[in-house]
Parts: structure tokens; C-alpha cells; sequence
């Protein structure tokens, strides 16, 4: 559950401020952890019946090609942008990484070194399935929670920066207007999982005496409050240290002590080479499904060595062309993470429950629909438009 958009939370905060910022990243963390309770108990809602993607419960949902076009788009933007914003965050970690370890390295550009980050992405992408990568999921979920205590220890032992102002960061009103909702984007991007959440249930063994739910629901509470130890300290910590100046990655703006700060960018590195294969790994058994049933191609380790590969090479090329941490976690924590995260479940527990007109769960289910379909609507158009204003003023060689 923490992930990298952590390292952006004090940046939200600074367009946000103290009060609405906070407010977003608990309102955040209550409705996303409902949320994947929803799907939780979804998981075995017929009996006999595991749904062990979110396509297929979208499918016995809304009708076997409604449900389809409803889910599918939605889950691959997920998995989608979080590899692009994984490709950037891991290249962008890796260049300070390596300009702290050898100084000599700084003068090169920051596509060069997602690009690198993409090579290692190329071999990891030919290990079968999810349960390959176990061990590079154990040290990245190690690495995320040890990245992300560095951070506000960090923040917190250096103290605030001189004439530290935690006033809104000064722009005109309409760019102002933008950031402000793109923050919201970036507080959602914060709060993943729900694209995979699913997949990883069919991992653990079911049956009627002892259903998957039950062990799924209590290692979703400990990692939810895990995340809340990891998020909240360096939301709150990171824009105290530095207020309106904070950059949209705290581990940027952190000088000292050199060692540490180096090794929490590796940490980054290691945790988002995990996480990229994570979120890449439906997208490939997707990929290669169509190209087996649709087109009749032979399954084999040509075809996933193509295919896999040209995925990589896509997202690669996106995250070289647009290497903008901040305003990518604003466009697909709206565009993407808020339908998945924050409302899509609610409506399909709708569907299928259907609760009591203006019973509590009703209610309670409807609120998260309103909600999030708000915050969808204002992050990605400011997402998009963050994007395209930084891309006219950006370097891409130098």
C-alpha cells in the first residue's frame, strides 16, 4: 500500500494547506479503506464462485460487455499510469542517488536515467507471474516503509528552513485554482491497490469453513494502518520543514546527511522496481490472453518476450516524454485511482447488494460515489492541464 506518491504528499499539503490537506488525506484513507472492504467481501459474493479480477466482477455486475468496458479502461489506466509514474520516480531517485554517491555523474540529464531505470524493467517483465516476484515484493514493501520514515525523520531533525511560509504557493489565481485540485489527484494517487486488490486475494487459499475474506480483511487493516504511520508523518512532517518551497518529491529538497539521503533514494529505487511489476503483471496476462484467443498466436516465451517488452518500451517513452512526478500522480489519481479507489466499488456493491433505499449503506455508499466522482473530475482536468503548462517549459535534452 506504500507506495511512492507518499514522497508527494507534503507538496499536496502545500497547495492544500494545513486544514483542507489534512481533512483530504484522512476523508482519503477512511473512504479507500471501505472501499476495499467492499471488495473484500465481493471476492466470494456467490457461493462456489471466486471473482478474481476486478473485470470479472465488473462482468457479473453491470452484464458480461457493459461490465467489460466499465472496469477494463479504468484498471489499465491504473496499471498504466502507475508505471509511467514508477518509470519517472525510479529514474528521477536513481540520477540523485547517483550524484550524492559520485558527483561526477550530475551533469547527466534525467531521461538517461529512466531510461536505465526502463532496462532493468526489460528483465524483470520475463518472470512468469506475480508469484515470481515474491521476493522483489517482500524487499519492496521493506524498502518503502524504511524510505518513507527516512523522509520525516529527515524533515524532522533538520527543522524548518529559513523564513519558512506555509501560505499557498504564490502563482496567479487561475494557476492557483489548478494546483489546488491537482493536489487532490495526488492525495488520491497516494491511496492504490484497489487495481490489484482482487489478484492478490486469489493468492490465498479458500474454502467454505475458512473463506479468503477473512484473512484478506485483517492484512488489509494492518497494512492500512502501516500506511497511516508511513503517509500522515510525512505529509505533516515534510511541509513543516519546508512549506510552500517543498518540491513534489520531499527526498529532492533533502541535502543531509548525505549517506542517508542517498540510501532512502535507493530504497525508492528498489521498493518502485517491485511495485512496477506488481501493477504491470495483469496488464501482461491481459495482453497476452487477446493475443492467444483473439489472434491465435502460440503462448510461449517468444510471445511474452514481445509483448512484455513492448508494454515496457511504452511506458518508457511516456515517462521520458513527460517526467513530471507531481502533476503525472495529479492526472491518474484523478483519471485513474479515484474511479477504482473511491467509487466504482460502491456502485457495483449497489448492483449487487442492493441495499435498502436510505439505509446506512446505502447512504454511506452514495456519499463515496459524490464524492469521488468530484474530486475525478477536478484533478484530471487539472492534472492535464499541470502536464501539458510544465511540458512548454521543459528541457528534454541537455
Amino acid at each position: 500500500m506504500v507506495g511512492a506518491g507518499v514522497l508527494s504528499l507534503p507538496y499536496a499539503m502545500a497547495h492544500l494547506g494545513w486544514g483542507p490537506g489534512s481533512l483530504a488525506l484522512v476523508l482519503s484513507w477512511c473512504i479507500t479503506l471501505y472501499t476495499l472492504w467492499l471488495m473484500i467481501q465481493l471476492h466470494e459474493c456467490v457461493p462456489g464462485t471466486r471473482f478474481d479480477r476486478y473485470r470479472d466482477l465488473g462482468q457479473y455486475a453491470f452484464g458480461p460487455k457493459l461490465g467489460l468496458w466499465i472496469v477494463v479502461p479504468q484498471q489499465l489506466i491504473v496499471q498504466l499510469g502507475c508505471d509511467i509514474v514508477y518509470m519517472v520516480t525510479g529514474g528521477k531517485c536513481l540520477e540523485k542517488f547517483m550524484e550524492i554517491i559520485f558527483p561526477s555523474l550530475a551533469t547527466m540529464h534525467t531521461s538517461y536515467w529512466i531510461c536505465f531505470f526502463g532496462a532493468i524493467q526489460f528483465f524483470l517483465s520475463q518472470l512468469p507471474d506475480l508469484n515470481s516476484m515474491s521476493a522483489v515484493s517482500f524487499a519492496a514493501a521493506v524498502m518503502s516503509l524504511s524510505y518513507s520514515t527516512i523522509s520525516w525523520v529527515s524533515c524532522l531533525s533538520r527543522g524548518p528552513i529559513d523564513n519558512v511560509t506555509y501560505s499557498y504557493k504564490k502563482s496567479s489565481p487561475e494557476d492557483s485554482m489548478f494546483r489546488v485540485f491537482g493536489a487532490l489527484g495526488q492525495v488520491a494517487f497516494a491511496y492504490a491497490g484497489h487495481g490489484v486488490i482482487l489478484e492478490i486475494q486469489a493468492t490465498i487459499p479458500s474454502s467454505s469453513t475458512k473463506p479468503s475474506k477473512d484473512p484478506m480483511w485483517k492484512g488489509t487493516v494492518v497494512a492500512y494502518f502501516i500506511t497511516a504511520l508511513c503517509y500522515f508523518p510525512v505529509a505533516m512532517v515534510g511541509y513543516w520543514a519546508f512549506g510552500q518551497d517543498v518540491e513534489d518529491n520531499v527526498l529532492m529538497a533533502l541535502k543531509r546527511p548525505g549517506w542517508l539521503i542517498a540510501a532512502a533514494n535507493l530504497m525508492v529505487v528498489i521498493h518502485v522496481i517491485g511495485s512496477y511489476q506488481v501493477y504491470a503483471m495483469p496488464v501482461f496476462d491481459s495482453i497476452e490472453t487477446i493475443l492467444v484467443s483473439k489472434f491465435k498466436l502460440h503462448s510461449g516465451f517468444a510471445l511474452r518476450l514481445i509483448a512484455r517488452s513492448a508494454y515496457v518500451a511504452f511506458t518508457l517513452f511516456l515517462g521520458v516524454t513527460f517526467p513530471f512526478f507531481g502533476d503525472l500522480l495529479g492526472f491518474f489519481g484523478g483519471f485513474g485511482f479515484t474511479p477504482t479507489s473511491y467509487f466504482l466499488p460502491c456502485i457495483i456493491w449497489l448492483a449487487i447488494k442492493k441495499p435498502k433505499r436510505f439505509s446506512l449503506s446505502w447512504i454511506v455508499n452514495w456519499g463515496c460515489i459524490i464524492i469521488g466522482v468530484c474530486i475525478m473530475l477536478v484533478s484530471t482536468i487539472s492534472g492535464l492541464r499541470n502536464i501539458i503548462s510544465d511540458s512548454s517549459t521543459f528541457q528534454f535534452y541537455s
